[in-house]
């Protein structure tokens, strides 16, 4: 994988996702009154405020279709947001939402691990992670070579005072959901004026 691709600056859309606030007449700053769902994307973590139909209620937690399909729930999506428009709530379950999506498909993430390369002559990929520094880097990268990772257990077992690898990996998509690095691994980059009629 090379720089560009690491930004990833194509369209990237989330079918799936998560609730992490919901408020059943919305919020100041609406034009006017209907359900409002702040939600995290399954696949790509994107962070979306979308408008329920007006039958629909919903929960912290629930698992709603946001794609291109027929929607059970979601009337539209009306922004992608950033994490400083995010409810106190919504905030404080963020953190625990971004955990479970990484156990959940922990096989796309231990591929991260053994299939990282290069990103620039002077950095791997893997130094991205908070915690690897070029002793761990290359204590990877010798046991990958004996035998792909099978786990995150897996991982910290044969790379000794190897920081949580699960943990490192939600740091990392914290860190790109609030735009603090160039570089993207996990949380595609979106233009800020991007409009989201697309999801309509």
């Amino acid at each position: 994988m090379n720089e560009s691709e690491v930004s990833m600056k194509e369209i990237k859309k989330d079918d799936w996702a998560i609730v992490l606030d919901f408020l059943e007449h919305g919020h100041y700053g609406m034009s006017r009154p209907e359900p409002v769902a702040q939600v995290l994307g399954e696949k790509y973590f994107s962070l979306l405020e979308v408008i329920l139909r007006e039958d629909q209620r919903t929960g912290v937690g629930e698992r709603i279709y946001i794609g291109d399909q027929k929607r059970e729930k979601v009337k539209y999506i009306r922004e992608r947001i950033t994490p400083d428009k995010l409810t106190a709530s919504a905030k404080e379950e963020l953190q625990e939402i971004i955990d479970k999506i990484i156990m959940q498909q922990q096989q796309q993430f231990i591929d991260f691990f053994n299939k990282a390369g290069q990103l620039t002559t002077r950095m791997h990929m893997l130094e991205l992670l908070p915690g690897i520094g070029k002793k761990h880097l290359w204590a990877i990268l010798d046991a990958r070579k004996e035998k792909p990772f099978e786990s995150f257990a897996d991982v910290k077992k044969r790379v000794s005072l190897l920081p949580d690898p699960e943990k490192m990996i939600v740091k990392r998509v914290m860190l790109e959901l609030a735009d603090g690095d160039k570089y993207r691994i996990f949380v595609p980059k979106f233009e800020k004026q991007q409009h989201e009629d697309r999801y309509h």
